[in-house]
């Protein structure tokens, strides 16, 4: 009779299956389109980022039209007809500060854009971190792989990795992470940056929810309820994974309330602030009790596909997206049994902004 072998210690799975948190293999790194974006994991700790005052650019804009962005040339082709837009014949590197206010306040409005073929790209991650700059404070990971001297950027990078995709899959049934990025920061990031280096011919898209059409979804006598919420964020579970692992973790954990209910700063609409990475627990309620609410909310905004856009990634292509009125994920679905994942290498920039808002 055949017997199985049964295992009680399990191996430790990634915290995030589109990240890698070691350096890269030298038969990977030659054969990667831009190796100067290839995680760094230098010994450099950051302190906690005290307040900073934040006025948001999109405020700044008086001509809705505009001008400065959508001139002659430009055509914004809409994914979805509530969220997310293509944006061709605009450079963002050869953009005037009345542009990039525009532009912000478009993102705002849009919630998602894409730029395909941009010569920011190519321009160098000085150049990216200083457009960013202009949105917000940059974001310094606190686990994740860096490029060397500039520790805004995180690096998103899969190529093989075979052992690790099917050893996560033994435990996982799916690769899709919903949250909102760095939600645990005292202000946590409200523009956000990504930009294709190098990616599959398909799959590997990104999705993203809209967090305010969720909330519109809602009861009054639900929302009643969510509006005077307050909810834990926590890095101290992805810090203490990624030290379980061995890895480097650049910043002490740390844990900020903030509301479940915010109000945009330029839409002025409620959005649901739920990030399924980060959140510990709501402020006031028993565990099973959280537990349950946090879990409608999540399958509420990630079953809603009526609320959602895919972003289909092209060369060269940036994406720049609204983090507070947005909840997404990475498709991890561009991997096969013999070879592992496609190359997909991406850089972020985060930029913070204000404090939630709370409903009043």
């Amino acid at each position: 009779m055949a017997t199985t072998t049964v295992t009680a210690v399990r191996p430790l799975v990634l915290y995030d299956i589109n990240v890698p948190y070691a350096d890269i293999p030298e038969e990977v790194t030659k054969r990667t389109k831009y190796p100067d974006y290839l995680p760094t994991f230098d010994k450099v700790w950051y302190d906690p980022l005290p307040y900073f005052p934040y006025e948001d650019p999109a405020l700044r804009v008086k001509d809705k039209t505009k001008p400065n962005l959508l001139g002659a040339g430009v055509k914004l082709q809409d994914i979805q007809p509530k969220l997310g837009s293509i944006v061709h014949g605009v450079q963002l590197n050869q953009l005037s500060d009345a542009g990039k206010d525009e532009l912000a306040l478009l993102i705002a409005e849009r919630k998602v854009l894409a730029f395909p073929d941009q010569d920011l790209i190519d321009a160098g991650p000085a150049r990216q971190e200083e457009f960013m700059k202009y949105f917000g404070k940059l974001e310094y990971q606190p686990v994740s792989g860096t490029v060397r001297g500039h520790p805004g950027f995180h690096i998103i990078h899969r190529d093989g990795n075979k052992d690790e995709i099917e050893n996560f899959f033994q435990q996982k049934t799916t690769s899709c992470l919903w949250h909102q990025d760095v939600s645990f920061e005292k202000q946590p990031p409200g523009y956000v940056m990504l930009g294709l280096l190098q990616g599959p011919e398909v799959g590997g898209d990104t999705v993203f929810a809209a967090t305010d059409d969720a909330y519109g979804r809602l009861s009054p006598t639900f929302t009643a309820l969510l509006d005077n919420l307050k909810t834990v964020h926590t890095s101290a579970k992805m810090a203490a994974h990624t030290r379980l692992a061995g890895k480097l973790v650049r910043k002490d954990p740390i844990d900020t309330i903030h509301p479940l209910v915010r109000i945009h700063p330029v839409t002025g609409k409620k959005c649901i602030f739920v990030s399924g990475e980060f959140i510990t627990h709501i402020v006031g309620m028993k565990d099973p009790e959280s537990k349950l609410l946090l879990e409608f909310l999540v399958q509420h905004m990630v079953t809603c596909h009526d609320i959602q856009a895919r972003v289909r990634w092209q060369p060269r292509t940036i994406v720049m997206f609204d983090n507070r009125s947005t909840i997404h994920s990475a498709s991890m679905d561009y991997s096969d049994h013999e070879n592992g994942a496609k190359a997909r290498h991406i850089f972020r920039l985060c930029a913070m902004t204000e404090i939630p808002i709370v409903v009043s």
